[in-house]
């Protein structure tokens, strides 16, 4: 069901991938569609800078895609955030960083087609371009991670197992925005695509706001429904106030 209209008034979520841009077959290869920017700035400026991207990447590769604009976000699943005016709180440390790194770099140089993306603080194996592999790809993250799991989290996404420090989600990376201006006091809403919005799409409900899924159907938290990535932008185009 296509959701509400986006209103100046709201506190705006935006996930990144495969919401604001096209997956691609590689995390390096994400680019912005034409027109995005100027969108993102306009809606921005109208809300009050009341929009911020939660994403599952780092603030600085959000930064990268999304350049020369710095809008307040949310990286690594809420482990790092940067407030609307400035304040960043960087993600802890990957428990057992360097184990793992070597143990995943090793499962993934062994099988073309799979790639794994360092984030600093996690660690995320991709196989998109292998999905014959998955269960290979999630025998690899069990093998590496062994009994010893202490601080530790290990989310699924599309073609993606990631592994990161626990203690945060996206869901809580919108609740510490709420909490603050200029998105206190506002309706929130956030879009997302994939499992890991799940967390934000049961927040944004709890507080009375609109959650929208975009993509291909599946069991949700979000009531509202977009298709894909350009009627997202339509959709934050047609925002009313």
């Amino acid at each position: 069901m296509k959701p509400p209209r986006v209103t100046a008034g709201d506190a705006i979520f935006l996930d990144l991938d495969g919401t604001l841009v096209e997956i691609a077959p590689t995390p390096d290869a994400v680019q912005p569609a034409p027109g995005l920017l100027p969108l993102l700035e306009t809606v921005s400026r109208r809300t009050g800078s009341a929009l911020a991207v939660v994403s599952g990447r780092a603030v600085s590769d959000i930064d990268r895609i999304l350049a020369p604009l710095v809008l307040p976000a949310a990286g690594l699943h809420g482990l790092e955030r940067r407030s609307a005016g400035g304040a960043f709180q960087r993600s802890p440390a990957l428990p057992r960083g360097d184990e793992l790194r070597a143990a995943l770099r090793g499962f993934a140089s062994g099988h073309p087609g799979v790639q794994l993306e360092d984030k600093g603080a996690a660690l995320a194996l991709h196989y998109r371009a292998r999905p014959d592999l998955h269960a290979a790809a999630a025998a690899a993250v069990e093998a590496a991670l062994g009994c010893e799991r202490a601080g530790l989290a290990v989310q699924c996404g599309k073609a993606v197992i990631e592994i990161r420090p626990d203690g945060a989600d996206k869901g809580m990376a919108v609740a510490a925005f709420m909490s603050e201006p200029p998105f206190a006091g506002r309706r929130p809403v956030f879009a997302g695509d994939d499992l890991t919005d799940e967390a934000a799409f049961r927040a944004v409900r709890a507080r009375g706001g609109v959650a929208v899924r975009v993509g291909g159907e599946r069991a949700t938290a979000a009531e509202w429904h977009l298709p894909d990535v350009p009627a997202v932008h339509a959709w934050l185009a047609a925002m009313e106030g």
